[in-house]
């Protein structure tokens, strides 16, 4: 199994699925000031097509920002989808 990370670098930023360290997928966003986040890219690996790993990606960013007191705007189309779908993790959109 993977491992989920949490990188970031100033004003922008990734929550990565790493394997045999090999990063497979991201979900990679931008700060808007220091209380918005906004997801841009989503991206899997084709091997792991299908396992859930953006959903936990997503879960991990959602569980961040909460800590934080940030709010999401998702201009990915995958995260955007994922918001609609789980409305639990709505509390965290802008």
């Amino acid at each position: 199994m993977g491992e989920i990370k949490h990188i970031h670098n100033n004003s922008k930023g990734a929550f990565t699925y790493t394997e045999d360290g090999k990063r497979l997928a991201e979900m990679a966003y931008v700060m808007a000031g220091g209380e918005k986040m906004i997801i841009e890219h989503t991206g899997v690996d084709e091997s792991l097509k299908g396992q859930g790993v953006g959903k936990k990606l997503q879960a991990a960013l959602v569980d961040h920002v909460r800590e934080n007191g940030i709010k999401v705007v998702p201009l990915c189309p995958f995260a955007k989808a994922m918001f609609e779908r789980n409305t639990d993790w709505q509390d965290v959109l802008a």
